[in-house]
């Protein structure tokens, strides 16, 4: 009996599906950040930039592929108690902390600031983003039809914009490529592979890697290895072009510098460049597509987030939790963007090396007999550093904890919990050998 396996057509489908999935209107605005921060480092920073920007996610899949369930079941490997914990924590840091907040924030920075001027921004800001989640919420509730119809020709359509962009950028850049920030002209790569925290698409794909594999077994695809397989094709098609977008809004960032000055977010900068290589029709579409897209993946995090706190609390009713994350959301998004982004990359700096760690150790269980001594060792190993680098990121005991962990190798670099983890496992691995 031959195994059942994707046609080309369904592996390209699915591959676009996934890629739809992860191009989240929030992640346009970081690479147009690096590049102008990058200068003439921008290559070698968005190299790593799509390490954990899309390399990452790529493997989360693969993994959840591998392992046949979703974060859960993966945490588990660790202990049943990290089974409950690490999936809330990744929920609430791609839900009301940051991933929620930060579509409303994308969208009042492309969709409403570039025609209100300088004045009254707070006020424009609360009023734009309780619309913004009253609406969320209110689709949320129902989510119909419309919003995945809406997300099937949204993507398309910010596809052909952004490569309209790109092309003008391209063949008439903005202007001349500068030198380095303070932060790229020493390990330009590491730089960038920590500003792919940002995009939050490796954990998110732990929480919606489930959605792709679920898609490969309606089209018959069960055996696990193949499974596996096909989620190697289908992330290496969604990779692909969302490499194409990153590099080439990291270069309109970078050629952007000597017209438009350095710029707070990457929102400012993909709206300035937008007019000045397309006009204010080409703006006007910019922000008419991303402020829906905004608002379509809204509603999708919302509800995962809405029914992950169902199954966790069955009696609190479904409207009133995702009334009270619509609440939070609205909250945290009148930060503003660039407020926003820095609250988040303390978390995401404590929550990306445990995630990695998972992702890697799950693709590797193998060699190690599936140990959970071994998962709990790396694991415990990457947080003992991560934790306090998310500590020293946002200000708290920065300089004491900075001269202990100097000491670590990579440290410099933003990976000093490598070493710690890969002590860690090899620690669990003795320990689980002797019994």
């Amino acid at each position: 009996m031959n195994k059942k396996t994707l046609t080309n057509k369904e592996t390209v489908a699915i591959g676009l599906m996934m890629f739809a999935l992860f191009l989240g209107a929030g992640n346009l605005i970081f690479p147009p950040a690096l590049g102008q921060q990058a200068g003439t480092a921008v290559w070698t920073a968005i190299i790593g930039f799509l390490v954990t920007g899309v390399g990452l996610p790529i493997l989360a899949i693969v993994a959840i592929a591998k392992s046949g369930g979703d974060l859960q079941k993966v945490s588990n490997k660790v202990s049943p108690a990290f089974g409950l914990f690490f999936p809330l924590v990744v929920y609430l840091a791609i839900g009301p902390l940051f991933g929620i907040p930060r579509t409303g924030s994308v969208a009042f920075e492309i969709g409403a600031t570039p025609y209100t001027g300088e004045g009254a921004q707070t006020l424009l800001l609360f009023i734009f983003t309780l619309v913004f989640f009253g609406v969320s919420y209110w689709l949320s509730l129902n989510p119909s039809k419309l919003v995945s119809r809406l997300g099937k020709y949204l993507t398309p359509a910010l596809v052909i914009l952004l490569t309209v962009l790109a092309l003008n950028g391209f063949l008439n850049p903005v202007g001349s490529i500068q030198e380095p920030s303070e932060g790229y002209t020493q390990f330009p790569f590491f730089k960038g592979f920590l500003e792919g925290y940002l995009t939050m698409d490796a954990i998110a794909a732990l929480v919606f890697g489930i959605v792709i594999i679920s898609r490969m077994k309606e089209h018959g695809v069960t055996e696990p290895k193949e499974v596996a397989r096909k989620a190697v094709h289908v992330g290496l098609i969604a990779g692909s072009g969302l490499a194409l977008v990153y590099f080439s809004l990291s270069y309109l960032g970078a050629t952007s510098v000597s017209e438009i000055g350095m710029m707070d977010n990457g929102g400012l900068i993909l709206t300035a460049v937008s007019r000045m290589l397309l006009g204010e029709t080409g703006v006007v579409l910019l922000s008419f597509v991303i402020v829906i897209a905004c608002l379509t993946t809204s509603v999708g995090l919302i509800s995962a987030f809405g029914e992950y706190l169902k199954r966790v609390a069955p009696r609190v009713p479904y409207p009133v939790t995702t009334g009270i994350i619509a609440l939070f959301s609205l909250l945290m998004a009148n930060m503003g963007l660039t407020q926003l982004i820095a609250f988040s990359l303390p978390m995401l700096i404590m929550i990306y090396p445990i995630a990695i760690v998972l992702i890697v150790f799950v693709l590797i269980d193998r060699i190690f007999g599936q140990k959970a001594a071994v998962y709990k060792g790396a694991v415990i190993g990457a947080a003992l550093i991560s934790v306090p680098e998310g500590l020293i990121t946002a200000g708290i005991f920065a300089e004491p904890l900075t001269s202990v962990l100097s000491i670590l190798p990579f440290f410099e670099m933003g990976i000093g919990w490598v070493i710690p983890a890969t002590a860690g496992a090899v620690i669990g691995w003795f320990f689980s050998a002797e019994k």
